[in-house]
């Protein structure tokens, strides 16, 4: 296990993380993951074993139970607080009153007592915020974020499934007054869904945010499971909850070269796509599920699978984005610009 540095700060962190939406099964949640207390246990001090110090959670995941769960397998395992990262979120709706949603200051002080009460902490190492609230200003969001910082709740700050171009104003806001910036960005990148090149990874690189991947595995439909010619695949998150959107039939090719490469190697499709992944431009660490120890250690092994060069760029050639507006008048015009071209 690599462990690489959070954004521009002093913290090491994995570079895989181990996410929990699997935990709990309440609510909305109940597709994706319906573990109990003594299987939560066992995955996170599986995954702490093998060198995880990167655990990720979110308030609303399994209306709270995903908090709790985690809280009570660091406990029931002996794994104190400083030797692991623990990361949860604040945004989506906790309840049925007015306010219970969103990222109001009201709800975001509210939200992280909540959170830290069923994780059983004093403090949440990194805080997301969970997604774009269109009514609330950043800036009274930022304040919200900074008062939760000052008061010893929070160590650090991070955004999740916003466009770039609000984490820049976002951040340069809270330059502008002295605050804490966001250091991270959660994302949905995947070998079969890489928007996020187009604009989120060039910014990140610029501006020395990390990058943390969630559903690299496209919800499942990246682990060996479908196929062209079986699409179906039974006993799959997927079946119920077809979710993240991709484009399928260019993930069954993607598929298809996996297959190929993985065979070499004699693993599994899933663990290519992790390999080829982690080690993208921007990435910091990925975020992994699981339901199973099988299926947490399959994940965890593609730590140990290097790709060559020559896979990479297969991998790269079958899954490229289609170009769009501005990027392919950019690269046009980059012809001359540097001295090894003129």
């Amino acid at each position: 296990m690599k462990y690489k540095q959070l954004g521009k700060t002093g913290v090491l962190v994995s570079e895989l993380c181990f996410g929990t939406m699997t935990f709990g099964g309440r609510g909305y949640w109940k597709a994706i993951g319906q573990l109990p207390e003594d299987e939560a246990t066992q995955l996170v001090k599986t995954a702490f074993d093998k060198g995880i110090n990167f655990f990720d959670t979110a308030n609303a995941y399994s209306e709270g139970m995903s908090e709790q769960l985690l809280g009570k397998a660091l406990k029931n395992s002996g794994i104190s607080h400083q030797s692991v990262f623990i990361a949860t979120k604040v945004r989506l709706r906790m309840g049925a009153g007015a306010n219970q949603v969103g990222l109001s200051k009201l709800h975001i002080l509210d939200s992280i007592d909540d959170s830290l009460s069923r994780l059983g902490l004093s403090h949440i190492d990194m805080l997301y915020i969970h997604g774009v609230d269109p009514i609330t200003p950043l800036e009274e969001t930022m304040r919200g974020l900074e008062d939760a910082v000052r008061q010893g709740k929070v160590r650090y700050l991070g955004i999740s499934n916003h466009p770039a171009w609000m984490i820049v104003k976002a951040n340069s806001f809270a330059e502008r007054m002295g605050w804490s910036k966001f250091v991270a960005s959660q994302n949905f990148y995947s070998i079969a869904g890489r928007d996020i090149e187009r604009e989120i990874v060039p910014m990140a690189l610029n501006e020395g945010i990390g990058i943390m991947p969630w559903s690299p595995l496209a919800g499942g439909f990246l682990s060996g499971k479908f196929t062209r010619d079986k699409k179906v695949a039974g006993n799959s998150r997927r079946d119920e909850f077809d979710f993240p959107p991709i484009n399928k039939e260019k993930a069954f090719d993607i598929i298809e070269v996996m297959t190929k490469i993985g065979k070499r190697y004699d693993v599994s499709a899933a663990r290519v796509a992790l390999s080829w992944i982690k080690d993208k431009a921007g990435v910091t660490s990925v975020i992994i599920g699981a339901k199973s120890q099988e299926q947490l250690l399959d994940n965890i092994a593609c730590t140990e699978l290097q790709l060559t060069q020559d896979e990479i760029k297969e991998l790269d050639a079958i899954s490229a984005l289609t170009p769009e507006y501005p990027g392919w008048m950019v690269e046009r015009q980059l012809s001359g610009r540097f001295p090894e071209t003129i």
